[in-house]
């Protein structure tokens, strides 16, 4: 098996190393990854740093017809995303669809956005040393950028760097996570047709030996991570003079309240409870329910995972839980399910594990407040069910938590879905929908442990640019 190459200054390029890429469903090896070694991640540095002095004076225009290319493309290669996704990600296909289409969204929201002017004037008479002047302020891009995804979006969550790095005229060294590589470099393949200019992309899959240097290195201007609190934070005190964007993890809560349609609202719950195994950083993994509802809530609930949940085979059009992405993490979560039944909680649903990594619908009750699958990130399957007595209650509930990316709110009254808005320490609040939910052009990150600076298209491009002030005396 020909490993696939590496994407360095605009060619595809052998390493002399290489990384198995395997499907989470049935073990089988989709791939052979090159991975790069010192030198070639040198080169996509340089290559990168040089290519600034173009990309940064490119017309907005020339930025557009670039990014409307690319998602063109994408949807001319949509069916070779969809079933690379499902392959190396273990997602089922219809999420894996909805991904592809969202990438190809994520493109088209910023060639819009790279022709917007975001310029504008300062009344800089406004204050008495300012007769006289004019001002006025740009956005610039700061140049290259270190792009580093997680596994469980290996196209979208790779999209929302790439989209608004063309957008803004900086450049990239995108590592993608080692387990799903393969949608990275389909991009770039993307990329290369788009005639991207080179340099400005490089795909270059690597081990995370190699990031520290990189953290210290003058020629890169910015990070910009998904993945794991652990890992974000640290890299972000190793970063301290360059600009950092953070989306990280969470344990997002939904809330439940007895004057709505609770039950319509069990079919989103569950959905975002379990679907593609609950490996998404806004999955719901607490799910606050009024104690007047609650009873009824819980058996309603439970027999819609039962007959509307399958897990199985993620290519089968029906499936709502795939495989977990290796049977190490299955195994860590059978750790926390075990710590939480010794010291009291109750399993509701069948404890259903099978193949290499498969691991049906958990739901759990009764949950002392100190255990991981209340307090950590689950990445799983896995939701916790409480009983609130008051609204009050319940935010601060959703609030007891070292994490705030978003949270869901399903209440018929208004007065506390302003009240939720006020008081939720989240980077989002969803009302009548749960946290899973998300949109391309909609600002999105957290606060406390769940990020630091926001992504969304608009919001990304921010990001990275500086903005840069011009005042003339006219006088």
């Amino acid at each position: 098996m020909t490993p696939k190459p590496l994407y360095i200054n605009g060619r595809h390029m052998a390493s002399g190393r290489s990384h198995a890429v395997t499907d989470p469903w049935n073990g089988a090896r989709l791939a052979e990854v090159c991975v790069a070694d010192d030198a070639q991640v040198e080169e996509a540095v340089a290559s990168a740093h040089a290519a600034f002095q173009v990309t940064r004076k490119m017309t907005a225009n020339a930025r557009a017809v670039i990014l409307e290319d690319i998602a063109e493309l994408i949807e001319e290669r949509r069916a070779e995303f969809v079933s690379t996704i499902v392959a190396e990600a273990g997602k089922p296909v219809t999420f894996a669809e909805a991904e592809t289409e969202r990438a190809r969204l994520t493109f088209r929201f910023a060639a819009a956005l790279a022709l917007s002017d975001e310029g504008h004037g300062i009344a800089v008479d406004a204050s008495p040393p300012g007769a006289g002047h004019f001002g006025i302020v740009r956005r610039f891009p700061v140049g290259v950028i270190l792009g580093i995804t997680p596994f469980n979006f290996p196209l979208n969550l790779v999209t929302h760097k790439v989209a608004p790095c063309l957008a803004t005229g900086n450049t990239m060294i995108l590592k993608p996570a080692l387990k799903t590589p393969l949608s990275s470099l389909l991009l770039a393949e993307v990329l290369d047709a788009a005639l991207v200019p080179p340099g400005q992309i490089n795909v270059v899959p690597f081990h995370h030996e190699r990031i520290p240097p990189l953290l210290e290195d003058p020629r890169i201007r910015m990070v910009s991570f998904t993945g794991s609190a652990r890992v974000g934070w640290r890299m972000k005190s190793q970063a301290a003079k360059k600009k950092v964007a953070l989306e990280l993890g969470g344990n997002a809560a939904v809330v439940v309240e007895p004057d709505c349609d609770w039950r319509a609202a069990i079919p989103k719950i569950a959905s975002a409870s379990y679907g593609y195994a609950g490996q998404s950083c806004i999955s719901v993994q607490r799910i606050l329910v009024h104690k007047d509802i609650h009873a009824p809530f819980r058996e309603v609930l439970l027999a819609y995972i039962a007959e509307k949940i399958p897990a199985g085979d993620p290519s089968d059009k029906s499936t709502v839980v795939g495989p977990m992405i290796n049977a190490e993490e299955r195994k860590k979560i059978l750790g926390w399910i075990k710590e939480a039944e010794n010291q009291g909680a109750r399993l509701l649903t069948p404890l259903r594990v099978e193949g290499r990594s498969l691991l049906g619908p958990v739901l759990l009750e009764n949950v002392p407040a100190n255990c991981s699958v209340l307090c950590e990130e689950a990445f799983a399957p896995l939701a916790v069910l409480q009983s609130h007595d008051s609204f009050p209650d319940a935010l601060a509930m959703v609030n007891d938590s070292a994490f705030g990316l978003q949270a869901g709110v399903f209440t018929g009254d208004i007065r506390k879905a302003l009240l939720a808005f006020e008081e939720l320490e989240v980077g989002g609040v969803l009302i009548g929908q749960v946290p899973t939910f998300r949109v391309e052009n909609m600002p999105y990150g957290g606060v406390k442990e769940s990020g630091f600076g926001r992504e969304g298209v608009r919001y990304a491009m921010e990001e990275m640019t500086e903005p840069r002030s011009l005042i003339i005396n006219r006088g």
